[in-house]
């Protein structure tokens, strides 16, 4: 097992770049009640880089998440009569694949059978980089056999109970206590980049484990987590591998958690403060 200590850094920019060269990069999330998760998603991959950004949520809680962020575009989706997405709009989100280069799948989503439909969908797309979270690994989590149908590339991003939801899917032993052998075994398992959240945040692909040493307490905030999404699959658009867009977004997720700190309380942090804290991280982190 090697453990990776060095972090990764994004190329610098040339001259003559365009968005097109930094990642496009959809956001699919959102349902009635939890609007923000995706908009906070799609402003951090903004925050963290991508040169355009999609958000894909029920057409009911478009307006809402479109007037947060003008930056980012909106893409509405057919949805269920709880104001989640449907299985209606499986070919806008294949639609959505094809057009980008990234995607992240979860971020207030909720929980159901037609959101396992879709979410089935997503990971049999061949080699497409899928970043899951939230209600996305939850569903995830009831998909029978899933590692045996995956194609996609798939970064998982569980907190513990979410962990221990995907362990009990796949495997009959007990889950482990220690934090390291969860990530490890867990990616090794179903051949994903596997982010444990928590203090440690712990980064592997099975073989390579990062430790990470940035952040603090007051990002046990609700919203947090989506942001670290955002970051993850921005990176992973502009052309890092997925175990170093991962190990990247995790320290500098925790990075700008330490300056809103600073900035504000670990009392008072709140997630769009870690998202406002993104441009010094880099910043820091760049030069």
């Amino acid at each position: 097992m090697e453990i990776i200590e060095t972090i990764p850094k994004l190329q610098t920019r040339k001259s003559d770049a365009h968005k097109g060269d930094f990642g496009k990069i959809c956001i699919i999330g959102g349902s009635i009640g939890f609007s923000g998760a995706a908009a906070l998603a799609g402003r951090s991959a903004l925050r963290a880089g991508a040169g355009l950004v999609r958000v894909a949520v029920p057409k009911s809680i478009l307006a809402i998440v479109a007037s947060i962020e003008p930056s980012y575009t909106t893409i509405a989706l057919a949805e269920d009569n709880q104001g989640r997405i449907s299985k209606k709009a499986i070919n806008q989100i294949l639609t959505a694949v094809e057009e980008n280069d990234a995607l992240a799948f979860g971020p207030g989503v909720g929980v159901g059978g037609e959101l396992q439909q879709i979410l089935y969908t997503l990971i049999t797309q061949q080699e497409k980089p899928i970043v899951i979270d939230a209600d996305g690994l939850n569903n995830l989590a009831k998909i029978t056999d899933w590692p045996e149908k995956l194609k996609a590339n798939l970064i998982l991003t569980p907190h513990p109970g979410e962990m221990k939801r995907l362990w009990a899917g796949l495997f009959r032993e007990p889950l482990p206590s220690d934090r390291q052998t969860q990530s490890v075994k867990l990616a090794e398992r179903t051949g994903t980049i596997v982010v444990l959240k928590g203090a440690g945040t712990i980064a592997t692909d099975g073989e390579k484990v990062y430790i990470n040493k940035t952040g603090n307490p007051g990002m046990a905030t609700a919203g947090s987590g989506d942001v670290l999404t955002g970051c993850i699959a921005a990176l992973t658009g502009q052309g890092l591998s997925h175990l170093d867009a991962a190990i990247l977004g995790v320290y500098i997720h925790g990075l700008a958690g330490d300056i809103a700190s600073r900035n504000k309380g670990q009392i008072s942090l709140i997630a769009t403060d870690i998202i406002n804290a993104l441009p010094e991280a880099f910043q820091k982190h760049q030069s």
